[in-house]
């Protein structure tokens, strides 16, 4: 029994053929198998992005479509949250779960392994664990922390963007307090993740004061952007005003337009050539792209390590690769000022992205030529900012300017808003209802 070439079968099933099988039983006898061509998605990641490429594809496509995520570890890590642990409000535990069984719930395969590189012409990936062909592949990788931007960063400064981080962090603050003195905290040049450390910042203030040594501690926020909250977005009407309020209520000294020339463990010395006295450091290094994607040369990927792909997120030069989260390289539509930074790539454009990559590759698999597109500075801007248990909600229509709305929304009172979107998404992602918002 051979499979048949689509020209070979009648004219009149000939368009059924297109998804079924065509199969020859004779010399000339033809007939249609009711079996539809199952197509296969690998997904490399499996944290905001990935995950939700890999449910939204297997929830539209069905038994059509073989799905297999590849990710290094069997966890998923709501990020956000990362900036409580330091103070003992959320441990690792509470913002975490095994992704591997709610995929395989749901259908889709997981590989805990690590990909290495991906051949485009011949659509094999090579992990730690062996090859994998697909018809279509999506990268969703996440980023790799720049810890080298400048000499210093990763033996003094502590970074709150990991498990691990944030654990040493929680540490490193339990000694503090035994002696304390100045703190320094802030983005290095090329960073573009300033909202976390702002969040860092304001419940760094908070824990000072709870522990009584607030009047012990000189706290100085140092910043790439050219003006307090910039966030790498161009800012949010009302935003400066609001932020200089913030560190002139909290008696915080800041700088803005300035890099880190050196951290040693008691100082931080800043492109300006200021040196600033510090006891404890905690800074958000600049993100580039993964050793996988890095690897895999004719990605072409940018000297970032991102990967160039259109507003339907699909890369330029492979139709069958498509990108989502931070992996996608972001054109920013502003010029930084004297001392560069990035724009952010935070959960919910990457959720989004993921999403729009699903539908998009359901599409291509139908025939379909229209593709959904949307792009990344066209997301609408939602966040919830931490100050300590108060917040600051940030809402715009488009991420980047020009916006039809963009508005900040102080809550004095309770974090309630940062608390209440913690819960519901990891409800929402443990059950895989990757189809709600």
């Amino acid at each position: 029994m051979l499979t048949t070439p689509l020209d070979l079968c009648s004219k009149k099933d000939r368009v059924m053929c297109s998804k079924l099988l065509c199969v020859r039983i004779g010399s000339d006898t033809f007939i249609l198998l009711n079996h539809a061509i199952m197509k296969t998605t690998v997904v490399i990641g499996g944290n905001f992005a990935g995950m939700t490429a890999a449910l939204e594809i297997k929830r539209k496509g069905k038994k059509d479509h073989k799905v297999l995520v590849i990710d290094k570890s069997p966890l998923f890590l709501f990020v956000p949250s990362l900036i409580w642990v330091p103070f003992g409000r959320r441990e690792i535990k509470d913002i975490s779960f095994r992704k591997d069984t709610v995929l395989e719930k749901k259908g889709v395969e997981f590989v805990q392994a690590e990909a290495l590189t991906v051949d485009p012409d011949s659509q094999i990936v090579h992990t730690t664990k062996g090859d994998f062909t697909y018809d279509h592949l999506v990268i969703a990788t996440g980023p790799k922390v720049k810890y080298d931007v400048a000499p210093g960063v990763q033996e003094h400064a502590h970074y709150i963007g990991t498990p691990n981080g944030a654990m040493k962090t929680r540490k490193a603050l339990e000694e503090f307090k035994k002696n304390p003195g100045p703190i320094v905290i802030g983005a290095t040049q090329n960073a573009g993740c300033m909202g976390a450390a702002y969040e860092f910042l304001f419940n760094v203030e908070k824990w000072l004061r709870e522990q009584k040594i607030r009047k012990k501690v000189d706290l100085y926020w140092i910043t790439p952007e050219t003006f307090l909250g910039h966030f790498g977005i161009d800012g949010i009407t009302g935003g400066e005003t609001m932020l200089k309020s913030f560190m002139k209520m909290f008696n915080i000294h800041y700088r803005t337009q300035v890099g880190v020339k050196e951290v040693t463990a008691e100082s931080v010395t800043l492109t300006s050539d200021e040196v600033l006295p510090s006891k404890f450091t905690m800074l958000m290094p600049p993100f580039v792209g993964v050793d996988f994607v890095v690897n895999s040369q004719k990605l072409e990927a940018t000297a970032a390590g991102y990967l160039p792909v259109g507003d339907d997120y699909r890369h330029f030069k492979y139709p069958n690769i498509w990108s989502a989260g931070i992996a996608v390289d972001v054109k920013l539509p502003f010029k930084p000022g004297k001392v560069p930074f990035s724009g952010p790539k935070t959960g919910y454009p990457s959720d989004e992205t993921g999403k729009i990559v699903a539908e998009n590759i359901i599409r291509v698999t139908q025939g379909k030529d229209k593709l959904k597109k949307k792009a990344w500075g066209k997301i609408p801007g939602i966040c919830v900012m931490d100050a300590g248990k108060k917040e600051v909600i940030i809402l715009s229509d488009h991420l980047f300017k020009p916006r039809n709305f963009a508005i900040m929304i102080p809550n004095i009172f309770y974090d309630f808003n940062k608390v209440l979107f913690e819960k519901y998404f990891l409800w929402k992602t443990k059950h895989g209802y990757s189809q709600l918002p």
